[in-house]
């Protein structure tokens, strides 16, 4: 009998040695492997990815802001729509890089009724749409999620640029339906605007942060009409759009300022351990990625 207690000691203890030994293994592999990303609080103090999904869970709207062309954020955009599914939970998705007028050809794919082909005839897609955002398509297919394109068809902020957001009152009530109801408010003095106007050549005028405001109005007034009680609405928007709590922060947050806003900035720098420190407190969540990353486009 004390030999059997003895054995069964001595491999319970080679076992938890292996195992150690295992982890330790494990540490130094992935302490000499590159890192792809890190994940900040707002602080700048190192967080993780579960953190990160727990808070997203309790968000009325969450806003995934993107460098358009890095292939670890779009990754991590997928995996997020994914875990989010695992735990019950489901989303409604919306992007900047679809425009409210293609909202039909949008739902048309999402039934089925039309192909990738069609989609790409009939919809204003980006260059990058099919490596990128045509997987979240896919997903939301999928799992009969809705899909919202929430951003201001692209003639309608080349006519804010050339003659400024009053314009938009000399179009149709058809066109008025693709953007929030008039007057849109504008505060040139939010300073991501106002950073704007010194960007110097033709930039310099005041249509230009109008013509970046009207979209930020349109993606928050269809990010608003469109929420519900079955899980966050998941936005996925250049960074710049939703920085500092500015742009569609500003307009979300002025159509309801009770609204549980998360927000999600991704940072590309040389390592992704400590981060710049201009990039900390820019949202909840920093996002940093490996700048030497292969891009999409």
């Amino acid at each position: 009998m004390k030999f059997k207690v003895a054995l069964s000691l001595t491999l319970m203890v080679c076992s938890f040695l292996r195992i150690h030994a295992q982890g330790r293994a494990l540490n130094k592999a992935l302490s000499n492997s590159p890192i792809a990303y890190a994940i900040y609080d707002e602080s700048g103090k190192l967080s993780s990815w579960n953190r990160l999904i727990e808070k997203v869970k309790i968000a009325d709207v969450v806003l995934f802001g993107e460098f358009h062309d890095d292939p670890i954020v779009h990754w991590l955009q997928h995996e997020l729509i994914r875990d989010l599914l695992d735990d019950g939970i489901r989303p409604v998705l919306g992007a900047e890089m679809l425009e409210t007028d293609d909202q039909l050809v949008v739902d048309e794919f999402l039934e089925g009724i039309i192909n990738d082909e069609k989609l790409e005839s009939s919809a204003t897609l980006w260059p990058n749409h099919f490596t990128d955002y045509h997987p979240l398509l896919l997903e939301a297919r999928e799992h009969g999620l809705p899909f919202i394109a929430t951003n201001i068809p692209r003639r309608y902020a080349s006519l804010v640029y050339q003659s400024g957001l009053d314009a938009l009152g000399e179009l149709s009530a058809e066109a008025k339906r693709l953007f929030p109801p008039l007057p849109v408010p504008f505060d040139i003095s939010l300073p991501g605007y106002k950073a704007m106007l010194s960007m110097g050549g033709s930039h310099s005028l005041e249509t230009f942060p109008m013509a970046q405001a009207i979209r930020d109005a349109t993606m928050a007034h269809f990010i608003s009409n469109n929420l519900n009680e079955e899980g966050p609405f998941i936005h996925f928007n250049g960074a710049y759009h939703s920085q500092d709590r500015e742009g569609i922060v500003w307009y979300l947050q002025n159509s309801d300022p009770n609204l549980k806003i998360l927000t999600i900035h991704s940072h590309m720098q040389a390592e992704v351990f400590p981060p710049d420190t201009n990039a900390v407190g820019r949202a909840n969540f920093l996002l940093i990625t490996n700048e030497r990353m292969t891009r999409t486009h």
